[in-house]
């Protein structure tokens, strides 16, 4: 029973109706929870005692950052399972993952320096935790430009994977690098084990805004992989049906 549901799922016909049916759904929710955070966040949220309002810029800052370390662990999974046991939906899961993963961190590090330019009072530092966010920055366009210089898409997703599971290592220095090493950034507020230093008419547009990335990652990430499917099976008798009927 399961074997079947998990070949199932790893069929790419099945994928491809099944993701047809959820991207609504998850853009939907997407959109009402990010116009809810951004009201909250911008609107509705009080000026930070130190930071005044310049510190609302983390709305769009943290989940970006979060993100950009979420994805690329899902992207690296991915790759694994499409490397050990030659599923091609994971395969192009993990190559639709790439250009978001490193959209995110664009931001996160474009956010980082807006914010750091009145608190610190320069645009960068080779802050542990900003060079690591850089590394992944690269690793990301990395992944991206190996998967379009290698024109056989098996051969491409096998690179890409080993590359991507090379790269995991960074994930837990940029996590932990603001307590392995003394930087400027800030610590942790919201993870803390005890609890969040973190006021909750902060936390909540807070986690709205992650909760509303997390969704545009799983609607885009099916549109992406669907566009990959169509073109990877575009000799098979249901993509030629589908084209037809089209």
């Amino acid at each position: 029973m399961f074997n079947n549901f998990f070949h199932r799922m790893a069929s790419p016909k099945h994928f491809y109706r099944l993701a047809g049916i959820l991207i609504p759904w998850l853009a939907v929710p997407c959109l009402l929870l990010t116009l809810a955070g951004l009201y909250y966040g911008l609107v509705k949220a009080p000026p930070d005692y130190q930071q005044g309002d310049s510190y609302r810029i983390m709305f769009i800052h943290v989940p970006a950052a979060w993100m950009s370390m979420f994805i690329y662990v899902v992207m690296a999974g991915a790759g694994a399972i499409g490397l050990i046991w030659r599923i091609k939906l994971a395969e192009m899961v993990a190559i639709s993952s790439a250009p978001i993963g490193a959209s995110f961190t664009f931001l996160a590090l474009v956010t980082g320096s807006i914010w750091g330019k009145p608190m610190w009072g320069t645009w960068w530092v080779w802050d542990a935790r900003l060079t690591s966010e850089l590394i992944l920055l690269f690793l990301y366009l990395g992944v991206i430009a190996l998967n379009n210089a290698i024109d056989d898409k098996r051969m491409a997703a096998r690179a890409v994977a080993i590359l991507a599971l090379v790269g995991v290592i960074n994930i837990p220095i940029i996590h932990y690098s603001v307590e392995w090493w003394n930087t400027l950034h800030q610590g942790p507020t919201v993870t803390k084990f005890d609890k969040p230093s973190i006021h909750l008419s902060m936390l909540i547009p807070l986690l709205l805004m992650a909760v509303a990335f997390k969704l545009y990652y799983a609607f885009v990430v099916l549109m992406r992989a669907r566009c990959e499917v169509l073109d990877r099976e575009r000799n098979s008798g249901w993509v030629k049906e589908l084209a037809e009927k089209t």
